[in-house]
């Protein structure tokens, strides 16, 4: 057996812990470009806790998932006052945004020369600027994974940039920082967490490390992530969900995801769906269609046996099977009102240009099963 394991520098998980931020920050630098979601308001306190702790700020605010041109324009801001650090506040747009700038702030050349697939994917020659990353939402992860996704406005199309040097230096996890999320947001986030729970579990790369993390991240997500839901300011559910979108941060970086994020950058390159949303709405059509694929094709492969482990942590019941796992999460999903694909303009005539390019996305590599391009279909007329 042979794996490895990386993440942020340091993990400074708890309620409360934003107000260490101006401490950690003296550690990194003197004047942080902040960058936020696209209600600025929310950084505030932040702001205030680190003039209290000297450090200057400079605001750069991501209205909308994060743009090869954001990032542009955030190396610009931040050469120009003279920043020596970055702070990522906010949900997965806000950390890639901060984490892609960060990096690109300390490596020669231009963004398209270290892009996958639109780009020359070269690697970067050396670590990034320092950066903290405090996520507001429990879904992404994206403060403890080493790529960042951006949208490519000419190409018309979600790509990764992928380094160790994009890991943050260190991520600040207070759960505090979600209790204010609607519903709506806590829903469609809190599925993407349960997605990359699910998917590195059952992934061919998956590894004793990251199983662990996954299976006590399935157990937080089944309990408490209805219960966030239904109420906000419930706590020990949002502590639950902030771990657990933790955990699938650093399982995903480590063992990789599958077909439901192979879809998920397709397709919200070409349509104007959040992220949670598209993965929400993939995430039971994807499990069945690798059931039926492995049952067919490959009865003796483990990961059937991990999807039974997927149903008995969601269920609670010590008998229950892959499909019960399927019918518990297609359940929430009604619970959730989570809308088909077809609500953000997805049709039939879509398909073949969207299976096409997720039979070639770097998620899906990890899926459990190579997936036919007829399969691919079928999860698509499921999911609109």
């Amino acid at each position: 057996m042979r794996f490895e394991f990386a993440t942020a520098g340091r993990i400074v998980f708890g309620p409360g812990t934003l107000a260490d931020v101006g401490r950690l920050a003296r550690e990194l630098g003197r004047h942080a470009l902040v960058v936020t979601g696209r209600d600025p308001r929310r950084a505030a306190r932040l702001l205030e806790l680190l003039a209290t702790a000297k450090i200057a700020t400079t605001s750069f605010t991501i209205t909308h998932e994060p743009s090869t041109d954001d990032i542009g324009r955030g190396i610009t801001q931040a050469r120009a006052a003279g920043c020596d650090c970055v702070i990522g506040l906010g949900g997965g747009s806000a950390l890639d945004a901060a984490k892609a700038i960060a990096a690109l702030l300390t490596n020669g050349g231009e963004l398209l020369d270290y892009l996958e697939v639109i780009g020359r994917a070269q690697p970067l020659s050396g670590p990034g600027m320092p950066c903290i990353a405090i996520p507001t939402t429990a879904g992404t992860g994206a403060e403890v994974t080493r790529n960042a996704v951006l949208f490519s406005p000419p190409h018309h199309v979600k790509v990764s940039l992928r380094s160790s040097s994009l890991l943050p230096r260190i991520a600040l996890v207070d759960p505090e920082l979600t209790y204010d999320l609607p519903p709506a947001i806590t829903a469609r986030t809190g599925l993407d967490a349960l997605t990359q729970l699910i998917e590195p579990y059952t992934s061919c790369r998956a590894q004793p490390f990251t199983d662990a993390l996954c299976v006590d991240g399935l157990r937080r997500a089944a309990r408490s992530l209805r219960r966030a839901f239904d109420d906000g300011q419930d706590a020990a559910a949002r502590e639950d969900m902030a771990l657990a979108s933790l955990f699938g941060g650093l399982a995903l970086a480590n063992a990789g995801l599958g077909a439901v994020h192979g879809f998920a950058g397709p397709i919200g390159g070409m349509f104007p769906a959040p992220h949670g949303a598209i993965c929400a709405a993939l995430l039971p059509p994807v499990m069945a269609a690798n059931l039926h694929a492995l049952r067919a094709r490959a009865p003796g492969n483990d990961a059937l046996r991990r999807y039974d482990d997927v149903a008995r942590l969601l269920t609670g019941t010590n008998d229950a099977t892959a499909d019960d796992g399927v019918r518990w999460i297609e359940s929430l999903v009604a619970h959730f009102r989570i809308r088909p694909l077809s609500a953000f303009g997805v049709t039939r005539t879509d398909f073949s240009a969207i299976v096409s390019a997720a039979a070639h996305a770097s998620s899906m590599q990890a899926n459990p099963i190579r997936l036919a391009n007829e399969e691919l279909e079928e999860v698509l007329q499921r999911a609109v």
